[in-house]
């Protein structure tokens, strides 16, 4: 592919749509259950790892100025921040299930994004050639938008 000097080679963002099918809809509610999973394992984990802190705490005693404790309670400290945020998470993956589930069928979805390359030469229209999407249905490309 040789590019005259009245043309460049630039990269693009192509936006990805998915077609929501029944194949489509259980995918992505597997992948969402799957994070979910993951989610529920770490929020064990963050537990089981505060229940040695208590354990530890009450073997040093509740004196404060112990140096222990004080870093016992920083680390308790941290992993509370860290449920926390992964209580987020889990909020985040099922407001998303609840919305897979609710999704029409043939409705068009944003799967996300992938670059590309493009030539560009005098007379191109820039904003058209920008302005691409490729459609899925079932992972199977069924259209490609816009200006090659």
């Amino acid at each position: 592919m040789e590019v005259s000097p009245s043309q460049l080679l630039l990269k693009r963002v192509v936006n990805i749509k998915a077609v929501v099918t029944p194949l489509w809809k259980e995918e992505a509610q597997k992948q969402l259950q799957s994070q979910l999973n993951q989610i529920d394992g770490r929020l064990q984990q963050l537990e089981m790892q505060n229940q040695r802190i208590m354990t530890e705490m009450q073997k040093q005693g509740s004196n404060p100025a112990n140096a222990v404790s004080q870093q016992i309670g920083s680390v308790q400290t941290k992993l509370n921040q860290d449920k926390s945020q992964l209580l987020q998470q889990k909020n985040q993956l099922l407001q998303q299930l609840q919305q897979v589930q609710t999704l029409e069928l043939d409705k068009e979805v944003s799967q996300g994004q992938i670059d590309s390359f493009f030539e560009v030469a005098v007379g191109d229209h820039m904003i058209k050639k920008m302005q691409v999407e490729i459609l899925l249905r079932d992972g199977v490309v069924e259209d490609i938008r816009g200006e090659l």
